[in-house]
């Protein structure tokens, strides 16, 4: 489905699930996953609550604009989006690149979101972060999306999943060939990135219940950022995963299901005591 901002590019947009489930999960993709990077967790959490998978600017089936998108203005699309479909109890979940957009929801539009969950995510950069971000962007400037994927793929999953992998890399090399971004749109996305600054002491003004997971092998979002955001929110659960990297919702899907389903339990149960 299609939802119009206001400024008249479209969102693309799925919905999954219960569509009377008492609370919602809105998922935010990764710099350059599609609404198709959850697939592994629909069919699970769609029993119990209703899903909405979101694409934003840039990625998937959304437009593409004419000037980048900020983290912030990431976030204002999904509010609009939001707002239009009027959801129960929501929880906002992102990773990594979403997860940054996730952030910035919580703090910009509290009366919207109930709880969040911040998954393999960055709230400040360091110069080894900067160093990996500049090795895509110069694959991709050089040899296009295919070789950006291998020299991202050693940065994105843990060092485990390379040794028992559950899709090969091969597998997972052609299937994201065949729905890779343009180059295009992903430097667009990447400006967001270049452009953000330390995002903790905003992390501070977010009141609602929020689930940061991190995995331990995770080179690019590190476990002491994540140890960082669990500080500055004041009301936070940190979960650190062995033997996983980035790429939560490829390496790691019954314990992310496990985790997201307890979390939302647990938020469901405070608001009835």
């Amino acid at each position: 489905m299609k939802h119009t901002l206001p400024d008249g590019l479209q969102l693309y947009y799925e919905l999954h699930g219960k569509p009377d489930a008492s609370q919602a999960i809105v998922f935010l993709n990764g710099l350059s996953q599609s609404t198709a990077a959850w697939a592994g967790l629909v069919h699970a959490l769609s029993k119990k609550y209703k899903l909405v998978l979101i694409d934003l600017l840039f990625q998937g089936q959304s437009d593409a604009a004419p000037e980048h998108r900020s983290f912030e203005g990431h976030a204002a699309d999904v509010a609009d989006l939001l707002q239009a479909l009027n959801l129960p109890e929501t929880i906002v979940a992102g990773i990594s690149y979403g997860g940054a957009v996730a952030q910035r929801f919580l703090v910009n539009y509290p009366e919207l979101a109930q709880a969040g969950a911040l998954l393999s995510t960055f709230p400040y950069k360091d110069a080894y972060f900067d160093a990996i971000g500049y090795s895509w962007e110069a694959a991709l400037k050089t040899g296009g999306y295919p070789l950006m994927l291998d020299v991202m793929l050693p940065t994105v999953l843990g060092r485990s999943y390379f040794l028992n992998p559950i899709i090969t890399i091969e597998n997972l090399k052609n299937a994201k060939a065949n729905q890779s971004p343009t180059p295009e749109n992903i430097l667009m996305l990447t400006q967001a990135t270049k452009e953000s600054g330390n995002y903790l002491e905003k992390l501070k003004k977010i009141e609602v219940p929020v689930l940061v997971v991190q995995g331990e092998e995770d080179p690019l979002c590190t476990v002491e950022m994540g140890k960082a955001m669990y500080q500055a929110l004041p009301n936070a659960e940190l979960e650190i995963l062995p033997n996983v990297g980035h790429t939560l919702n490829l390496e790691c899907i019954p314990d992310l299901i496990q985790l997201l389903d307890t979390f939302a339990a647990k938020v469901r149960q405070a608001k009835t005591v």
